[in-house]
């Protein structure tokens, strides 16, 4: 039975990558920064599954030590960890790179890139120490040299998060150590990320016309996602360097194509 660390999994795709992995028989343990939230996605998920191999431990992505524990959370409940997953992140407040404060940068790099180089660091140690596992960042907005305005700080993290994990999984190779890396890429995920301002709060992201088209046409609920992932990562041994793509080149044409007959409204 794989053991499965994901961070950032009380709500979202981390969410219902918990969820899959669990009807997938895997032992899971998720993550968040609130404890409390975290005990009661824990139940939740043990009542939507009706599986109790599922236990959760709350720490900041931020805190390399924090991290740590959790490694160590994981290891001591299920003994190994045979899949860690990079998901944590924040959206960008709904603003222009010059009108960003410096403590919504902060945050921004910290999170959405600092957080996955110290999970990939904790990761990568403990798995060479127990001589497996596979690491895989998640990508998102950016990671593909693609721009839209107001998100260019979360674009320009997420290209580093790329770079960072192809980088890791050349020296992964090197190493020798039967520790592999790969990347998730999702494409476009409706969830209240889109609209969820840094820290919360109660106004939203507002989005343009133009973008609300696009999300229509290219974008789906992270169920589905989930499942196309998760079914990727145990349905076959993954390959060093590996990058799961939902929303391939082929996949996009063929929705825009089908556009023009078939009309989306999943964003209003």
């Amino acid at each position: 039975m794989k053991t499965i660390v994901i961070t950032g999994s009380t709500r979202g795709f981390g969410y219902e990558l918990a969820k899959k992995f669990l009807l997938r028989d895997c032992n899971v343990v998720i993550n968040g920064r609130n404890q409390k939230t975290v005990d009661s996605t824990c139940l939740q998920l043990k009542s939507e599954t009706k599986q109790s191999n599922i236990s959760g431990f709350a720490c900041n992505v931020q805190d390399k030590n924090e991290l740590s524990q959790l490694w160590e959370f994981a290891t001591n409940h299920f003994h190994k960890v045979d899949v860690w997953i990079n998901n944590a992140g924040i959206n960008q407040p709904d603003q222009y790179l010059w009108d960003l404060r410096q403590q919504a940068v902060e945050q921004i790099i910290d999170i959405d890139l600092k957080g996955t180089i110290y999970g990939s660091q904790v990761a990568m140690n403990g798995m060479a120490e127990q001589g497996f596992g596979f690491i895989y960042n998640v990508e998102g907005h950016g990671s593909n040299d693609s721009f839209i305005s107001k998100l260019s700080l979360y674009g320009t993290a997420k290209r580093a998060v790329t770079y960072f994990t192809q980088a890791l999984a050349k020296e992964a190779a090197e190493m020798g150590s039967g520790v592999k890396v790969g990347r998730i890429s999702p494409g476009i995920m409706i969830t209240d990320f889109l609209r969820k301002p840094l820290g919360g709060g109660d106004k939203e992201i507002q989005l343009d016309e133009h973008v609300k088209k696009v999300y229509n046409i290219l974008g789906d609920y992270p169920d589905r996602i989930a499942a196309f992932v998760v079914e990727r990562i145990l349905g076959r041994e993954q390959k060093n360097g590996e990058q799961i793509i939902w929303l391939t080149k082929w996949r996009a044409a063929f929705r825009f194509a089908c556009a023009v007959f078939r009309k989306r409204k999943i964003v209003k």
